[in-house]
């Protein structure tokens, strides 16, 4: 946004060309507390050369700047040509002002990993090479600066450019083993709301195929409405992207994306403050193991506006449909009978604002207010007899769990809950230890009666602080339970609600915890499986973290809210969460209350008596199995990565002894291995199988 001004210009030109031409402009101003961008122009004329490249460009830019608490501010420079470079976006914390800051590209420190105010050369936050791209450099420069806060202001005293022989050099990314995204805003800022309209492509031969710049965008090539997205993240400088795909009219259209299912709601999440940049698909990975759905993910390289932005994980958003969170569409005309008793989605979370939520009658035991937030349908399109069911539905699972009979079998809790998805999403939880966990982020949803009709618990979202990653309220510690938040941080305004220490109250829930525990810790949370896994997720995103980390240098620098001691390098944080998750199933081995009573995990199918033959196989393969009772079964074929290569229709299986065929003639597979992941309500299963021609 151009500020609506009369600025007087004032520039020294130094025409030196051994040691470069400087333009100052000495005519600065305010910026805007709080917003909105405001660009400070300068003209250059009479550079010579005019023409700016790799010989002869751009080398060092230089600001003062007073504003208190210096990571309120973005700043960028923009070139004649609309190319857009960022040179700091929210550094230093709390510290003051830009003391003759330079930014050069080949300074020693990146301005990254460096405190307020800034005073000497550094490395600054983009590749400032990319303005030398053979432009003209003679024309109107702006520096860009956006307050991003309220509370504190500033300005800009004078800023200068200096061209020379010793150009930045542009960031040469031409290629990746991972899929390549490639958006196109025609220069303009993403806002924060609403979605901007710009152009996305995806770069995509397969999985195993290299992807090159120059590629056609053969996965997606068409338009997109795109925002920044996040809460903490939001003040990260690598930032993560809402946005839908839409036609050449520019009208959302459902759109299948790297394999995934149809939609038109995205997310390009930004790994900024996860240095293993695994910790949300780690997560979501288990989720879906245990039979519990949870968003796709694909990781891929981001470039927008020719600028390389690093690793980004391309995700589902939490949407209801037959793909993703089952539930029935919900019209505003379903307002009695069954119709009305489904499908809702809810979170424990932060409010959207008024009328997104309501205020659950029992607070945390710190008596922090729980709010409940309407996903599915949103604010502004629930309609009031569905807002006051699900508000009157979950009051009784609170007056339930809350009374002196919660545990009662009949007219207990579990005549409300499916009380298998509150175990998983409980185990979840804190095996990763997630900070965030409980309250905020926290998703439940609810069918029709006439489908079950219980409340239960998921999808997981939001693990990125999970796994060793926060150093406050003791979520880099192995020990103790993170459902006992208030414990040890009860002055923290988000606090869970009570349900899920209430829950452990029950002998019957903590000895099917315990039975559920035991079986998973054989298969998804067995410690070689996780190694095998996080270590498998490091040797497809090694070399796309080299570069990942040369456009954003802090491996080795604190990172809020990064635990100590912080690992050097790439394999050592790769060493370090896997040795955090060592210790933490330990721990919970040793620590989880009760025992499995053998009685409650009696329809749990196990290793022993589910064979697959032959294996390896050729174009197909036969399952044997026996169930003690009969059973709903779910199976899909996926690699070795979690991609899904073959969907099994959903079936039920009589008790007894089952033989069915799993035929793959009309998909094409590589030689290799692949895993069958086998789930019902009850038991969850992987399989290893074996292509070979």
């Amino acid at each position: 946004m151009i500020m609506q001004k009369i600025i007087l210009f004032f520039f020294t030109i130094i025409s030196v060309p051994t040691f470069g031409q400087t333009y100052t402009s000495t005519a600065g101003g305010p910026i805007p507390d709080g917003g909105p961008m405001v660009n400070f122009p300068m003209t250059v004329s009479g550079l010579s050369p005019a023409t700016i490249d790799t010989i002869f460009g751009i080398e060092t830019i230089c600001f003062n700047i007073t504003h208190t608490w210096d990571a309120d501010l973005n700043i960028s420079l923009q070139s004649p040509d609309g190319t857009i470079v960022d040179l700091s976006i929210a550094n230093g914390s709390d510290g003051d002002n830009y003391t003759n800051t330079c930014l050069n590209a080949f300074a020693a420190n990146s301005i990254v990993t460096e405190n307020a105010p800034f005073t000497g050369t550094f490395r600054p936050q983009g590749f400032i090479g990319a303005f030398n791209n053979g432009q003209n450099a003679n024309g109107v420069w702006k520096l860009l600066i956006e307050d991003t806060y309220g509370a504190d202001a500033g300005n800009l005293i004078d800023w200068s450019i200096t061209f020379g022989n010793t150009p930045a050099l542009p960031f040469n990314f031409t290629s990746s083993n991972l899929p390549i995204v490639v958006v196109n805003t025609g220069g303009m800022t993403i806002p924060n709301e609403p979605k901007l309209a710009a152009q996305m492509g995806i770069i995509y031969n397969g999985f195993g195929v290299r992807n090159y710049m120059t590629d056609p965008h053969n996965n997606y090539n068409n338009k997109i409405g795109i925002e920044t997205r996040g809460s903490s993240s939001s003040w990260f400088p690598q930032k993560s992207y809402g946005f839908e795909t839409r036609d050449n009219l520019g009208i959302k259209k459902d759109t299948i994306l790297l394999g995934m299912p149809e939609e038109h709601d995205w997310i390009l999440y930004a790994p900024y403050d996860d240095k293993t940049c695994m910790r949300n698909v780690l997560t979501y990975d288990i989720a879906n193991k245990t039979g519990r759905y949870a968003s796709r993910t694909q990781f891929c390289e981001l470039v927008i506006n020719n600028q390389y932005q690093g690793i980004y994980v391309l995700m589902e958003k939490v949407k209801r449909d037959s793909n993703r969170i089952n539930v029935p569409k919900l019209d505003p005309t379903e307002i009695s009978g069954d119709d009305l008793t489904g499908g809702y989605i809810i979170k424990v979370d932060r409010d959207d604002g008024p009328g997104s939520y309501w205020t659950s009658p029992y607070p945390s035991p710190t008596g922090s207010p729980i709010n409940f937030v309407h996903v599915y349908p949103e604010n502004g399109v629930i309609v009031t007899q569905q807002r006051n069911y699900i508000m009157a539905y979950v009051d009784t699972v609170e007056d339930v769990l809350a009374s002196s009979t919660f545990a009662d079998p009949i007219n207990g809790y579990r005549k409300y809950i499916g009380v298998n998805t509150f175990i998983d999403y409980f185990i979840l939880n804190e095996v990763s230890k997630n900070v965030d966990g409980y309250r905020l982020s926290t998703f439940f949803y609810k069918d029709k009666q006439s489908k079950g009709g219980k409340l239960k618990a998921g999808p997981a979202w939001d693990f990125n602080l999970a796994w060793w990653n926060a150093d406050y309220c003791q979520g880099d510690v192995t020990s103790g339970w993170a459902y006992n938040f208030p414990s040890v941080c009860s002055g923290d305004g988000w606090q869970p609600n009570f349900w899920w220490a209430r829950l452990l109250q029950d002998p019957q829930y903590v000895a099917e915890l315990h039975c559920r525990w035991d079986e998973l810790r054989l298969t998804t949370l067995s410690i070689p499986v996780l190694n095998n896994y996080v270590d498998s997720l490091a040797l497809y995103l090694d070399e796309a973290q080299a570069r990942h980390f040369t456009a954003w240098p802090i491996l080795g620098a604190y990172t809020w809210p990064n635990p100590s001691p912080i690992p050097a390098d790439y394999p050592g944080e790769i060493l370090a969460i896997k040795n955090w998750i060592n210790d933490r199933i330990l721990w919970m081995d040793a620590n989880l209350p009760g025992t499995c009573n053998v009685g409650i995990n009696e329809n749990i199918f196990t290793e022993n008596n589910f064979t697959i033959y032959p294996n390896p196989f050729s174009n197909s393969f036969k399952m044997s199995f026996y169930l003690p009772s009969s059973q709903t079964i779910k199976m899909e074929l996926t690699d070795v990565l979690g991609k899904v290569v073959k969907q099994i229709e959903k079936k039920d299986y009589s008790e007894g002894e089952n033989t069915i065929e799993i035929d793959l003639n009309s998909i094409s597979l590589k030689n290799g291995m692949y895993l069958l992941n086998i789930a019902t309500d009850n038991g969850f299963l992987v399989k290893k199988v074996t292509k070979m021609d």
